[in-house]
């Protein structure tokens, strides 16, 4: 994996074998930042990674300027590498050791400008939906927020209200809800 541009442009980064990711490709990370790049201020957002594994978006997001990210997963393994990874890179992420669903319904008073959520490829299309209605329902996006969902082509998320646009790269397939 490696970040593909801004203050680490180029920066390959080695996980440990042991995680249980997936991490976004190189290619569909670049197509995604390319959709994003116009569109924020990155000095002044706030973003939320969840199902972060690696934090592989988390450190694409710093890299570009963000200076409020914040990685969310279950495995410790995972929120270890985040931190030490954060740490050498030099990267205001906080890394946050939690179940994302959890974290989405507890009482935690942020809201995100960007929220990115990869949860595992089992997921079925009943758990993808109920991601984005707690994200919607718990007002865990700012106004004009944004929540990008990376999944595989058997879950069509399209018919969701909050639902704009998807975009489908190699297996993987981008799905864009606004507030």
């Amino acid at each position: 994996m490696r970040i593909i541009s801004g203050s680490h442009k180029g920066k390959r980064l080695f996980a440990p074998k042991k995680l249980p990711v997936r991490p976004t490709t190189d290619r569909s990370k670049e197509a995604l930042f390319n959709i994003l790049q116009h569109q924020y201020d990155w000095s002044s957002i706030r973003v939320l990674d969840l199902f972060a594994g690696t934090g592989n978006i988390s450190y694409e997001f710093a890299s570009r300027g963000v200076n409020e990210v914040f990685s969310v997963d279950k495995n410790s393994h995972c929120i270890k590498f985040i931190k030490q990874t954060a740490e050498k890179l030099d990267f205001r992420i906080n890394a946050i050791q939690i179940d994302a669903i959890e974290y989405l319904l507890s009482s935690i008073s942020l809201n995100f400008d960007v929220i990115f959520a990869d949860p595992p490829y089992n997921f079925d299309q009943h758990s993808y939906l109920r991601i984005v209605n707690i994200i919607f329902e718990n007002n865990r996006l700012k106004k004009n927020g944004l929540l990008i969902l990376e999944h595989c082509e058997k879950n069509f998320l399209g018919l969701h209200p909050k639902f704009r646009q998807s975009r489908k790269y190699g297996s993987n397939i981008f799905s864009f809800f606004e507030k």
